[in-house]
């Protein structure tokens, strides 16, 4: 058994799975969350090329629609995301093929990163390999309690390839995301929650709702001001911080002539939650 199905075998059965013939990405619209459920739960939702397109259209249009301004990504079954799928890796003829996957993934990953909408994974089970990196490429983590998060990638002889050994150490101590890299080893939710890499831990059953809930709390602000927040935090760590902080007040600058800003204003005045537009 591969590294991830050991720690999975604990996990027991979900009820009513979804049928083998449905889509292996499945769509939907809560309010002004866009919910993406990994749905191959035979494989422990796997992720492969197939997933991969389907993920990156999903997105695509989630983007780019003005309903939308958070989204969920979720898995069904038993877990999150097993990582990718090594039958189609161990399928592949060379090292230069298995680039091609990697850069694929590590693409798609990318352009989760980049859209201008935040997004929450619900981590329940387990999230190992490309499925925790999957959840790094989000902005925010709500996990259920006793969810296993690693990277087991060594005990099969090679590494996180789609950004899981740069993301990692963003997020918790570089000493800590060099255990689990170094060995493989995964931490529970719980150990997640107390590091900073999840955000809200969620009881058995209710990831997805926890994580909705999270998203339409964040889908409630200015939808420009949420992309500028993004966008300020993502790419001023890559700053000096007073070119950062210049950056900044850019930013914020050009926010207060927005019909947000006022609407925003008038609504606090009023004392009553404002209603954003994203103008």
């Amino acid at each position: 058994m591969e590294p991830a199905q050991v720690e999975l075998a604990r996990i027991e059965p979900a009820q009513n799975e979804p049928a083998q013939n449905e889509p292996a990405l499945l769509t939907e619209t809560c309010g002004q969350v866009a919910l993406l459920t990994l749905n191959r739960p035979d494989r422990l939702n796997a992720i492969g090329r197939d997933v991969l397109g389907l993920l990156a259209a999903a997105v695509t249009e989630a983007a780019a629609d003005e309903r939308v301004r958070t989204l969920v990504i979720a898995g069904a079954g038993r877990a999150f995301c097993a990582g990718a799928d090594l039958g189609e890796i161990e399928a592949l003829p060379d090292a230069r093929a298995f680039r091609g996957f990697i850069a694929t993934m590590t693409e798609v990953y990318q352009l989760i990163a980049d859209c201008p909408k935040p997004s929450v994974a619900a981590l329940h089970g387990a999230a190992f390999g490309g499925g925790l990196e999957l959840a790094l490429a989000c902005d925010l983590r709500v996990a259920e309690t006793g969810t296993k998060l690693g990277v087991p990638e060594m005990k099969l002889g090679v590494l996180p390839g789609a950004g899981g050994t740069q993301r990692l150490p963003r997020l918790v101590p570089a000493g800590i995301a060099k255990q689990m890299i170094l060995t493989g080893e995964p931490i529970t939710a719980e150990r997640a929650y107390d590091l900073g890499l999840v955000n809200e831990l969620a009881a058995p059953g209710e990831t997805r709702t926890a994580a909705l809930g999270l998203a339409a709390r964040v889908a409630a602000g200015a939808p420009l001001a949420l992309a500028a927040g993004k966008r300020l935090v993502d790419r001023g760590l890559g700053m000096e911080l007073a070119a950062a902080i210049s950056y900044e007040g850019e930013s914020v600058s050009m926010l207060f002539g927005t019909e947000d800003r006022a609407a925003g204003l008038t609504a606090f005045r009023a004392r009553r939650p404002p209603v954003f537009t994203g103008r």
